[in-house]
């Protein structure tokens, strides 16, 4: 099979969307198929007269891993003077549409928010994961959240706030500012005392226009693989400093991961329970990774969906695949088999 996986990006994800594509892509081309991997943004400026899918090419020899820096993506722009008129690297397209199936590879905004599901869906390309209309309403946390409580799934009170609004400040300390739209936990800090509070929102609308404040929640976290609809098993986290966030998901070392958690039977199907919830409300398709924290009381709390969620060799949605026997590279071709599937 031709497969393109799909990296890279301007995110602050880039760097771990890079080691996700670099995963996936050495696992596919174990598995026998003719995968390459391409840095969305940046394209391909090889000869295109050739078949691409059939070179001797190493397409992660050149792509870095994820350091414990968010990605400066400045730098990365520099690079392309002209990506205001045209987000897609050269060749990006044409490749794409040479392909069976592009293994989205992407994290953050420009990738999990639904513009490049939507543009494929005009294109007629496939792709794995989710909706273009379900990723940009998994994306928005203000949004989901919101269809959480609808659908009688437990998170965190809080409110929606944009740059220039007037801030009620109705949610007490300790509590959480978070970016709308973020993802790896980047623009998302945990604020105990007031004379903190407006150095976090600040920080966090240097990622987005849009923020969530929210109570905090003290206690376990967990993650939630869905593929299909179905629960895998439960996962906790928990870092050894400080919370889960940019540093301690992607610096070897710094979190210790448990899978399957150790929970009660009862606490388990309540949480997979609800991850499927979350799959149903949000109109998720093919996979996803809901995000939860479990309190001191036992109640529980989603904090948010993951559309596209990490592959690099930390992340959880393989620790949690592996706990049922299915190894990392059976679990790409189960990803691209569901998701080829639903458009066949």
């Amino acid at each position: 099979m031709k497969i393109v996986v799909l990296a890279g990006g301007i995110s602050t994800e880039r760097d771990v969307s890079l080691s996700s594509g670099t995963g996936i892509y050495k696992a596919l081309k174990e598995k026998g198929h003719q995968a390459i991997l391409v840095d969305v943004f940046l394209g391909y400026t090889g000869d295109m007269s050739e078949d691409v899918f059939a070179l001797n090419k190493d397409w992660a020899a050149d792509m870095r891993g994820v350091s414990t820096e968010i990605s400066d993506i400045a730098q990365i722009l520099a690079m392309r003077p002209d990506y205001k008129k045209n987000f897609f690297g050269p060749n990006v397209i044409d490749l794409c549409q040479q392909a069976d199936v592009v293994f989205m590879a992407l994290h953050g905004a420009e990738g999990e928010n639904g513009k490049i599901q939507a543009y494929f869906d005009l294109m007629g390309i496939r792709y794995t994961g989710t909706t273009h209309v379900s990723s940009a309403i998994a994306m928005d946390k203000s949004i989901a959240k919101e269809l959480f409580r609808q659908n009688g799934i437990p998170t965190p009170e809080g409110i929606h706030l944009k740059k220039q609004e007037c801030d009620p400040k109705t949610v007490p300390f300790p509590l959480v500012v978070k970016c709308c739209n973020g993802g790896s936990s980047v623009g998302t800090f945990i604020v105990e005392k007031e004379e903190d509070y407006e150095a976090a929102k600040a920080e966090a609308f240097r990622y987005d226009e849009e923020i969530i404040i929210e109570q905090y929640i003290k206690g376990r976290e967990f993650s939630v693989g869905v593929i299909d609809g179905k629960a895998l098993p439960v996962i906790e986290i928990a870092p050894l400093t400080g919370f889960y966030d940019y540093k301690n998901k992607y610096q070897a070392g710094s979190t210790i991961e448990t899978c399957p958690a150790e929970l009660s039977e009862t606490l388990t199907k309540r949480m997979q329970g609800y991850a499927e919830d979350v799959f149903k409300a949000l109109r998720l398709r093919n996979y996803a990774r809901m995000d939860f924290m479990l309190a001191e009381d036992d109640r529980m709390y989603c904090l948010e969906a993951n559309t596209l969620p990490g592959m690099t060799p930390t992340s959880l949605l393989p620790q949690e695949a592996q706990a049922i026997g299915v190894s990392y590279g059976d679990l790409c071709e189960w990803l691209i088999e569901i998701s080829l599937r639903d458009v066949e």
